[in-house]
């Protein structure tokens, strides 16, 4: 039996992503496998497919970080064949083939339990840029920063982790102050529920040290010099939550704020995260995503679209989420 998936290939000029078919004896090891129903595009993924960033690390790779169906064939004890699962991370779509297929086999412990009352496709629209958001809002939360001492920033407010990010913040009593370039998206931000607009071009440029302060927490998907900006403008005793590099990995910016400000840099991972921190992120996505809205920012794809859209992501040109009917 033959199934369709998205591979990439390693060439002698570099590298190629097209359509194959593919068979059973050609997955990776593992004891789960899991007829997959949906995936999700993310801003990985893009680089992945177009071969812009150093992601895949095996070749040939079947990219798609996040995915999410019904388990076929199982050796792991708790999974049964039947069950509706997900998974977000562990090198999934990088080291170990991933979500752009319909069939996947992994290791059982990589998957959680599709949450109670979430559809596979809400599930992958939320998928790793939802997760992400939720793990940076519990950081936050965690270190103490409340809305009650100032508003809460969000950088690349537009993409999928800064869309879900400012619906959570706002579900969470927040006001939220959506940083973004894209003017013709306030809109969009407002219904997710931003207080205000920042233009991020503002944020641009060379960090000062200090900036005037501005909101208690943030939420950052871009580093560089977006990131040093919003340390320096963080309020005293505030913190930012770190989980993207969309602009660069580097962080132009000096001690100031931590010592003078008390200002705290958390960073989010969400590949590695424990699975009881998963499961405890998820069970709070499935209660407090509000689900007209998260379908205001989904838009749902077919297979045969994602090397397309995996170019416009990169370029900025995707907003909120997308999913991938992988059947």
């Amino acid at each position: 039996m033959t199934f369709r998936a998205v591979l990439i290939e390693k060439t002698a000029s570099g590298q190629t992503a097209s359509l194959k078919d593919m068979t059973d004896a050609e997955l990776m090891d593992g004891d789960v496998t899991v007829a997959v129903t949906h995936s999700s595009l993310n801003y990985k993924d893009g680089l992945a497919i177009t071969g812009k960033g150093p992601v895949v690390r095996h070749f040939p790779m079947v990219p798609g970080i996040d995915f999410a169906g019904v388990v076929e064939a199982s050796a792991h004890p708790g999974i049964a064949v039947g069950d509706a699962v997900l998974l977000t991370g562990w090198g999934v779509g990088e080291t170990h083939l991933g979500g752009f297929a319909e069939r996947a086999r992994v290791k059982g412990e990589w998957l959680v339990p599709l949450p109670t009352g979430l559809s596979p496709v809400e599930a992958m629209a939320i998928g790793t840029a939802g997760l992400t958001a939720m793990l940076c809002l519990q950081a936050l939360e965690h270190h103490g920063v409340s809305p009650a001492g100032g508003p809460a920033v969000v950088s690349g407010a537009a993409g999928g982790v800064g869309s879900v990010a400012v619906m959570l913040l706002a579900k969470a009593g927040w006001h939220v102050i959506a940083a973004t370039r894209r003017a013709e998206e306030t809109g969009y931000l407002q219904m997710l529920g931003a207080s205000e607009i920042y233009n991020s071009a503002e944020l641009a440029g060379a960090a000062r040290p200090l900036g005037r302060e501005r909101w208690q927490a943030g939420i950052d998907t871009v580093g560089g010099n977006v990131l040093a900006n919003l340390l320096s403008m963080t309020k005293y005793g505030g913190a930012v939550a770190a989980c993207g590099l969309a602009e660069s990995m580097n962080l132009p910016t000096s001690v100031a704020p931590f010592i003078l400000r008390n200002v705290a840099l958390l960073g989010v991972d969400s590949v590695q995260v424990s699975p009881a921190k998963r499961i405890a992120a998820w069970t709070r996505l499935a209660q407090d995503i509000d689900r007209d809205k998260l379908a205001a920012l989904t838009t749902v794809v077919s297979l045969d679209d994602v090397m397309t859209k995996a170019a416009e992501i990169l370029e900025g040109k995707v907003r909120g989420r997308t999913v991938v009917a992988v059947r």
